[in-house]
């Protein structure tokens, strides 16, 4: 059975329970997300603990937002872990992306942040960005693939305006992705699993819904089971 098109976000408090999740999931899911903090925290060791025997696909999401020579040099650091999408900021402009692209790993996607889905309308305003926030995510989803990058990161709100203009062949990975009845936290534009699929989602980014069950496992076996029902 062909895994779902889920990245689940290891929020982990310790490297031992990142790995326990991630070998839960492995066999639902294509994808593990590493983030910052837990990239903080261990190091370059965390990937090769939650890729473990499985070879299961590592999104690293550090969203990279620094000068094009520095951001260059730490795609660069992480080309040897080779994970399959590594995450840099939309904000951080042409050159910064081409310098990402240009310095990863071939087998990498370099994946532009468009706009953070913790970020309501009057947020972005406050921040100086013109919105709304459809347009805005637009207009840096066009600005990253003219630069090179290969997968954009958009709330489930902006993904059927972002897959418009971009076309296909861009992986579109939208965080924000709750199952019905979940609570939203502190994301502030969100779907459904299915929802986001259908509307063009390539990847979906899903955390505390599964982590955070008694039993990590079933609750991604159970979110891609209903993914399989909805196609």
């Amino acid at each position: 059975m062909t895994p779902a098109p889920i990245a689940v976000a290891l929020d982990a408090p310790d490297l031992e329970t990142a790995a326990r999740w991630a070998a839960l999931v492995t066999p639902h899911v294509s994808t593990v997300k590493v983030g910052l903090e837990l990239y903080l925290r261990y190091g370059p060791d965390v990937i090769a603990s939650v890729r473990g025997a499985s070879g299961v696909q590592v999104f690293l999401d550090l969203k990279l937002h620094d000068i094009p020579n520095t951001v260059a040099g730490a795609s660069r650091a992480v080309s040897r872990l080779r994970p399959a999408i590594l995450t840099v900021h939309a904000a951080g402009g042409p050159a910064m992306i081409r310098a990402a692209v240009e310095a990863a790993d071939p087998h990498t996607r370099i994946a532009a942040v468009t706009i953070l889905t913790s970020l309501s309308e009057d947020d972005l305003g406050r921040i100086g960005l013109v919105g709304p926030a459809d347009d805005a995510v637009r207009r840096l989803a066009a600005l990253s693939v003219e630069s090179g990058a290969t997968a954009l990161v958009c709330s489930p709100n902006e993904v059927s305006a972002v897959r418009a203009e971009v076309g296909e062949g861009i992986a579109l990975i939208t965080p924000g992705v709750r199952p019905a009845g979940a609570d939203t936290q502190d994301q502030a534009r969100v779907a459904t699993p299915e929802q986001a699929l259908a509307d063009g989602a390539d990847l979906l980014v899903i955390g505390r819904p599964i982590t955070g069950s008694p039993d990590p496992g079933a609750a991604a076996a159970s979110i891609a089971a209903s993914l399989r029902r909805a196609s």
